[in-house]
């Protein structure tokens, strides 16, 4: 991960600052300083866009679909996380026009997509998708998270319940149930091809 010059006070003083006077691109705030993120490969890439294409189809409006752009303030270390897909509320709209930015003050969005990133369960990838993003999510509120994951063919969708997740698995031609969107027909195979 590089590292970018610019330091700062407090994280206060990051989140005061317009999206104009940040450097391009996705970065991690950690402990006064910003982390560049890593970029993905191109078939999580790809999964990400698709399910935003599928999720337009089923009539989610795009304004609240914000792929690998949307940050969130977290708890912990990193402070600011990019989730592969943001799915917000009417309400972010105007929230969000100066700085695409989700912050503790602000609701939560309504459900955040991670697409898991190859790595066996010791991997730094493994333990940053499987325990710390869902950890800090929660802790946030996020009502529902989905975790597609290509390498074990399983796309996870994780309800929020007494603060951590309780996220059910589905594969192949199994449809996925997703509260937030309790009529959308998606297969786990669906996503999972991402269009191929």
């Amino acid at each position: 991960m590089a590292l970018v010059t610019t330091k700062f006070r407090s994280f206060d003083e990051y989140l005061s600052m317009p999206s104009s006077d940040l450097p391009e691109g996705c970065f991690e705030y950690w402990d006064g300083e910003l982390i560049a993120v890593m970029s993905e490969s191109g078939f999580n890439d790809l999964l990400a866009n698709y399910l935003l294409v599928l999720l337009m189809n089923a009539g989610i409006p795009l304004p609240l679909l914000r792929p690998h752009s949307c940050e969130v303030v977290v708890p912990g270390n990193p402070k600011t996380r990019y989730p592969d897909l943001t799915i917000l509320d009417a309400v972010h709209i105007p929230l969000i026009e100066r700085r695409n930015t989700i912050t503790r003050q602000m609701p939560p969005p309504r459900v955040l997509v991670e697409v898991v990133s190859p790595g066996d369960e010791s991997s730094d990838n493994y333990i940053r998708d499987y325990q710390e993003k869902p950890s800090q999510y929660a802790a946030i509120g996020v009502p529902e998270m989905w975790r597609i994951d290509p390498d074990r063919a399983w796309v996870q969708v994780g309800t929020l319940t007494t603060g951590e997740y309780n996220f059910t698995t589905f594969r192949g031609e199994e449809t996925i149930v997703s509260p937030t969107f309790p009529t959308l027909n998606l297969t786990a195979i669906q996503v999972l091809s991402a269009g191929r």
